[in-house]
């Protein structure tokens, strides 16, 4: 016999849970005694928010559920924002929440919450554990349905009684993770229409990768000399240095990349959905009947037909598909060489940074100092923003397990990714870049970062403005500003505050002496860099935008 509580962190043992993020709350209590008695390591969190875009990132970047846990009521719908980002970008996630007693459901009791109707839109499944016995079937359950198909977020509800209730149950077991792998006639198939193709680009995206797939990736595409875009903030799926890399395929695409793929005949869309900002407002690719020839490669049959009408649709797993397409050799080169080589030189002279810019600090040197310095396996966090540009055009992705950010354009997830990210690979250089904005939405998780002595690197792009809306704002009502001014605290003296490190960053030329500073203090720090507001594009500013109306 044992408690709901013990059967629950018993589950996650099964399940190969080695740590969970959370915010404490005595609608769980039960479980929190249980997991004192377990291997599992608990990373408190400040917010609700923040533990979920942590458990986010640890979903992205290890492929394997991130298990959260918040009380009821405000608890759960603070995590609610990561739960819509898990699900925008089809990470596998497990949110537990702590519930009110059984016997008191539908009284408006105490922070109660109907669970099913409040996320049954943005998870892909969510239930309520009645019974402790049933709670090593459902739990399992739980982590079959965050990692098959299309991953995705699953919330369970836990009533507070129920965990503190005896039961016999047998003990949980594993998982069975379910690959899809393409059929040799699907592979057959594919090889003929790239025969008969006269200008084939490939654009990679969504989840369920690896490291040897984004290998073996890269050798089928270095065979076929096909060229290879990476969907929105999923660019550590190919090396950028490869030379059949075309560019990031996400908001502000190469104009030449977009040109080919409008005029391409045959597009391999692998893993992603290609929805709203990287297809470009389904510019791209038209939906629901591309001009292009369509092969979509995607792990859940749902997601096959839904927006477009593919010509061959593939039910594979990224991981399973990149493993067969390394396997087909083409007959003689490809005709469509040249154009691999020409995209791959177009690439090279959109990511190399501008010199100049508005205000005495430019990004673009910044950018280029950091590209000189950082490692390959860095791994980069960040949120949402216009400061977000700078990263995703001008930072060349290497390795797989680099990258977390939201596809979703989710605010504030920079720095508890970061925060995730450390504490799951202390050995790597984790950087998270953050807008002025963005870092104040989740920012209190930098003492996260302090508690755990976890020395991420923040670096907060400070314009005193909600950056990108100001640029929408001039443009569609130019000179009418409203509601997008911020004033802010002094971002290096608030990390100090925390227990940090703090660095401001004035002018240019301070900016590399201060980020060895933070390097080398072995501490979570911020280095703010003080941005002028006009400077709000890497080529355009707001004058510019205003006066272009």
């Amino acid at each position: 016999m044992r408690t709901g509580g013990q059967l629950i962190v018993e589950a996650l043992e099964a399940n190969r849970v080695e740590r969970i993020y959370c915010v404490p709350g005595e609608s769980y209590l039960a479980v929190l005694d249980a997991l004192h008695d377990s291997r599992i390591k608990t990373i408190v969190c400040r917010q609700e928010g923040g533990a979920a875009m942590m458990a986010d990132c640890h979903g992205k970047l290890t492929g394997k559920p991130g298990v959260c846990f918040v009380t009821r009521g405000p608890g759960s719908t603070n995590a609610s924002a990561g739960i819509h980002i898990a699900m925008q970008d089809s990470t596998p996630l497990i949110l537990f929440i702590g519930q009110i007693a059984r016997g008191i459901r539908d009284r408006e009791a105490f922070q109660e919450v109907d669970y099913r109707r409040f996320f049954g839109g943005i998870a892909k499944w969510v239930t309520e554990i009645d019974d402790p016995a049933r709670i090593p079937e459902l739990v399992t359950r739980a982590f079959a349905v965050a990692t098959s198909g299309r991953p995705g977020p699953v919330v369970i509800a836990l009533p507070e009684d129920m965990l503190t209730e005896e039961a016999e149950a047998p003990a949980a077991l594993p998982y069975v993770p379910v690959e899809t792998d393409p059929s040799a006639a699907h592979m057959g198939e594919l090889e003929n229409l790239l025969v008969n193709s006269r200008r084939p680009v490939a654009i990679l995206g969504g989840s369920r990768w690896s490291g040897e797939a984004k290998a073996a990736i890269e050798k089928a595409a270095e065979a076929w000399a096909l060229p290879v875009g990476c969907s929105f903030r999923r660019q550590m799926l190919f090396d950028h240095l490869h030379p059949c890399y075309a560019g990031d395929v996400g908001i502000g695409i190469n104009p030449k990349l977009a040109n080919y793929i409008k005029q391409s005949d045959l597009v391999l869309l692998v893993g992603g959905r290609l929805g709203e900002m990287p297809s470009s407002d389904y510019t791209l690719l038209k939906s629901p009947y591309p001009d292009q020839k369509l092969v979509h490669v995607h792990p859940d049959t749902n997601e096959l037909g839904r927006v477009y009408r593919p010509t061959l649709a593939i039910n594979a797993s990224p991981d399973a598909f990149a493993r067969a397409f390394a396997e087909l050799k083409p007959a003689a080169p490809p005709i469509w060489e040249d154009e691999a080589t020409s995209l791959h030189g177009a690439y090279l002279d959109w990511s190399t940074p501008p010199e100049t810019g508005p205000g005495p600090v430019q990004m673009g040197p910044i950018m280029s100092y950091l590209e000189s310095v950082l490692p390959e396996d860095v791994i980069f966090t960040n949120g949402a923003g216009n400061y977000a540009t700078w990263v995703h055009r001008f930072h060349r992705f290497r390795r797989f397990g680099t990258q977390a950010a939201p596809t979703s354009g989710s605010m504030g997830y920079g720095t508890p990714a970061a925060v995730a990210a450390k504490e799951l690979f202390p050995d790597k250089l984790v950087v998270a870049f953050a807008g002025d904005g963005c870092f104040l939405m989740n920012g209190q998780e930098f003492a996260t970062a302090v508690q755990y002595e976890l020395p991420i690197i923040v670096i907060v792009v400070n314009n005193g403005i909600y950056g990108t809306i100001r640029m929408h704002q001039e443009r569609e009502y130019p000179g009418r500003i409203t509601a997008t001014d911020l004033r802010n605290p002094d971002f290096a003296v608030l990390a100090r505050a925390y227990g940090g490190h703090g660095e401001t960053v004035e002018k240019t030329a301070d900016f590399a002496s201060a980020f060895e500073r933070a390097r080398a203090s072995g501490k979570p720090s911020i280095i703010e860099v003080r941005l002028d507001p006009e400077a709000i594009t890497p080529t355009r500013t707001l004058s510019d935008i205003r006066e272009r109306r």
